[in-house]
């Protein structure tokens, strides 16, 4: 079987919130634009779109027309082959009338809406809208399968961003993902080696173990060798839909902007449209997984299992089989004495790795379908008992040198409570302004902006969550639409991971809080900026022995060794206060850098 060799893999892996009520109306008094009048059309509370109304017929005519468009464009991006020119048309004609049926409901809800003066009312209109809106799309989500499963599982994660009975209308697309036919499986592994399942496979188990939206993974045994391993198998009818589900998400998000601009999303479509033809490489996925692997076998006290790549060919990945249970399996963690604060230190450090690393690539994708725990046989050496698996390779980004010094310079910042140079640092990373700045530096927190200017250090408080809850009903969700579009793609990614990560981190209830996750990160900081100062010195003229460069080096030591000692006292006060019982996550006092 000719398949990918390993080292030509690895060739080619080288080649929520916000700000409170009162300083968003104090920013927004200063700020030099002009909000646009559609700007809390989403929002809970009064509207002025009523105002707008465009004549009944003229209405239904641009529906009309764009349910037509959708229907054409979808046709013509895909009827190649004849034989899919009905399930195309129906494909496409699910979305286009989905849309065009939830825009005309959001356009009579929010008249309807302005009508009352009730605001009890009001929201009970709004939310019927949503949830109804929502309920109609995840029946074209579920019907159309494959990337539209992607789509949606993403949605649902953007509780920061859309409305709540929008998330947790798509939360069983999370679980319940399609199965592709085991006949199906041997035809695609036929088709794609030459070769059947038996003549690689000894066993090859017919029901998969796991599916997600772009794949399954089945296990099954080496015949050669005898190795127990997963298969990771796309699902067949993906790579043929794709150009058409894609041309219908621009399609769709293109629309929504056209009705409902303040609420523009096609940054998301834009995402997808990178990234999902290299999660649908597994050869890519192979190589990711490669280069993740080797990089931390430099790392030994970082306890990250990297499932070892067999072969891979495009749509078919063959790894070792390493299991465990899920991060947030409490009971699990509990009755195998494994120390739930180390598990969320051991996940901000992998993942502050990737961030920061020299050379190192981020995963993009750390959901906790794509991570497990599993009790280690013996202890590493930096004294762990479990250790930490992750799966799923296909979405990495490697982030340019330059964005991660500012992106640490900034982080410091935030720790240290420096908005000076918050601000400045903000605008490097990404080109944020002043007026988005509030905004920006809860997005990347997931705190209010009242706690950013104070501590980031504290647990979230149940006030903090309702007022975050608060500022999005007032307006605020159109105005972190925009921001989000305006930003470069790859710090969307790590806003993404952020979210993803912490979440995995509040799973863990852990005693600690987010304290002990900022001051890993903090150092982390410091060692880039550190590892910038010491590179600026060499290059230099002279050696660092000249007493200018001398004196250079020197200041960076200091200002890196400051940091180091008090983040080690910091955790060391840390450790005492959990060994003895008392739970930390009340002490919020920021510790000044």
């Amino acid at each position: 079987m000719k398949c990918l060799s390993i080292n030509s893999l690895g060739r080619l892996a080288t080649n929520r919130s916000w700000t409170c009520a009162n300083c968003r109306t104090q920013l927004m008094t200063n700020a030099k634009t002009t909000q646009r009048p559609l700007a809390r059309q989403y929002a809970t509370g009064s509207s002025g779109y009523s105002k707008r109304q465009r004549p009944r017929r003229k209405r239904l005519a641009v529906l009309t027309a764009s349910t037509t468009a959708a229907t054409g464009v979808g046709v013509l991006a895909f009827t190649d082959d004849i034989k899919y020119g009905y399930d195309a048309t129906e494909r496409t004609g699910r979305v286009a009338a989905a849309l065009a049926i939830c825009i005309n409901d959001y356009r009579t809800t929010l008249n309807k809406r302005d009508e009352s003066e009730d605001p009890k009312e009001q929201d009970t209109i709004l939310r019927s809208c949503h949830k109804r809106c929502a309920e109609r799309t995840l029946k074209v989500l579920e019907k159309n399968g494959g990337i539209f499963i992607k789509l949606g599982q993403h949605l649902s994660a953007m509780t920061y961003l859309l409305p709540r009975e929008w998330t947790d209308t798509f939360i069983p697309l999370q679980d319940q993902c399609p199965v592709s036919s085991y006949e199906s499986i041997e035809e695609m592994f036929r088709s794609d080696t030459g070769e059947e399942l038996k003549d690689y496979f000894s066993e090859f188990s017919e029901k998969p173990i796991g599916a997600a939206s772009l794949a399954q993974v089945h296990l099954a045994t080496v015949k050669e060798s005898g190795q127990k391993v997963a298969v990771k198998v796309q699902h067949p009818g993906l790579a043929q839909w794709a150009p058409l589900d894609l041309t219908l998400t621009r399609f769709t998000f293109s629309t929504l902007k056209r009705f409902f601009p303040e609420y523009d999303l096609e940054w998301l479509s834009s995402e997808m449209d990178v990234s999902l033809p290299q999660e649908l490489d597994f050869q890519l996925e192979a190589a990711n997984a490669i280069r993740t692997q080797e990089y931390f076998a430099r790392i030994p006290e970082l306890p990250l299992v990297v499932p070892d790549v067999l072969w891979a060919k495009k749509r078919i990945l063959v790894m070792a089989n390493e299991s465990g249970h899920r991060l947030d399996d409490l009971e699990y963690l509990d009755s195998n004495r494994i120390d739930r604060d180390e598990v969320s230190a051991t996940l901000a450090r992998i993942f502050n790795e990737m961030i920061f690393g020299k050379n190192a690539s981020l995963h993009c994708d750390p959901h906790g379908g794509n991570l497990a725990i599993r009790k280690a046989t013996r202890r590493r050496k930096g004294g762990a008992n479990f250790e930490i698996i992750i799966y799923d390779h296909g979405l990495y980004r490697d982030i340019p040198e330059s964005l991660q010094r500012s992106y640490a310079k900034m982080w410091l910042a935030i720790i240290d409570g420096d908005m000076t140079a918050m601000r400045r640092y903000a605008h490097e990373v990404a080109g944020i302004t002043d007026e988005q700045f509030p905004l920006f530096a809860s997005a990347i927190t997931g705190r209010d902006y009242t706690v950013v200017r104070s501590s980031i250090l504290k647990s979230r408080s149940e006030e903090e969550k309702k007022s975050m809850g608060t500022a999005l009903q007032e307006g605020l969700l159109s105005d972190l639409v925009t921001m989000l579009g305006q930003v470069p793609r790859i710090i969307l990614l790590i806003l993404k991971t952020n979210d993803l990560t912490r979440s995995l981190d509040e799973n863990l209830h852990t005693r600690q809080g987010p304290m002990r996750s900022f001051m890993i990160l903090a150092r982390y900081c410091a060692r880039t900026v550190f590892c910038e100062q010491v590179e600026d010195a060499r290059e230099r003229p002279g050696s660092l022995l000249w007493p200018g460069n001398a004196l250079r080096f020197i200041a960076a030591w200091v200002g890196y060794l400051r940091v180091e000692l008090k983040l080690e006292a910091f955790e060391l006060w840390l450790s005492v206060k959990r060994m003895v019982g008392i739970n930390t996550m009340s002490y919020g006092a920021a510790v000044a850098l």
